[in-house]
């Protein structure tokens, strides 16, 4: 059986997370499968320390994906390489995200009538703070002015992410802006768009902008100064946290 696309979920340490998203998931895939094909659900297990491979082959992952080296560039391009060769496009979904039938359909509708990808305005689980919700309002401004796809949803063609060659593994953080960028410039050359569109939304987690709310000034240095991306000292702060800094240290490039 052939399949139109495939979802990339990387994952370290979501044995809690993945049931529901997975659920939502599977239900969104159903809605849009009479128009859109059959597509795959590919779990990239990132070097998890908790359950996270059995309950994704439990809740409904077409394949899990082992990923020994703890960095999120890594995870989405091991899933991509292990996606069904006969899928045309790929999505990128994090762990902790809801993409409802409308957004999927958006997304493929997008991509079947010729668009190299693009992402979506994101929006919140719960309720947030005033300075995570001004992050939120600055990023999706960024996002949309710029076309810079979150990395929490992010969809392109196969041919096109293969083509430009897929995240830049030099970056710790950020690797979603650097792929959008490249995108972005690979779909120029062919007249093909890649946008991100403001509705429907993607939702996820405040977790995110809880983590990012306490370390503002390190989040701005981030965006200003391009090494910092790929310093393994400055991005201590969201490796450590997920327990990935001791070994994307040993083994990332």
């Amino acid at each position: 059986m052939a399949i139109s696309y495939s979802i990339v979920i990387p994952a370290f340490n979501e044995a809690q997370t993945l049931p529901d998203t997975l659920a939502n998931l599977r239900a969104a895939m159903s809605a849009v499968e009479p128009e859109h094909g059959v597509g795959e659900i590919v779990v990239v297990d990132n070097n998890s320390s908790d359950d996270t491979a059995e309950f994704a082959t439990q809740h409904g992952a077409d394949r899990v994906v082992f990923e020994p080296v703890n960095q999120i560039g890594r995870a989405r391009n091991a899933g991509a390489a292990q996606a069904d060769p006969s899928s045309s496009y790929l999505l990128f979904v994090d762990a902790d995200t809801r993409v409802s039938a409308e957004l999927l359909v958006e997304a493929l509708r997008r991509l079947e009538q010729g668009d190299a990808g693009g992402g979506a305005r994101v929006t919140f689980d719960e309720a947030v703070g005033w300075l995570p919700g001004l992050f939120c309002f600055v990023w999706n401004w960024v996002s949309r002015s710029r076309n810079l796809a979150a990395g929490c949803f992010l969809f392109c063609r196969r041919d096109a992410f293969e083509a430009v060659g897929g995240f830049d593994l030099r970056y710790l953080i950020k690797e979603e802006l650097y792929l959008s960028s490249a995108l972005k410039k690979w779909g120029v050359e062919r007249d093909q768009r890649f946008e991100v569109f403001q509705d429907p939304p993607v939702v996820t987690s405040n977790r995110k902008l809880d983590r990012f709310a306490r370390e503002v000034p390190r989040v701005l240095m981030a965006g200003f100064l391009p090494w910092a991306s790929r310093s393994r000292w400055f991005c201590r702060y969201w490796y450590g946290l997920r327990g990935e800094a001791k070994s994307a240290s040993a083994q990332a490039p």
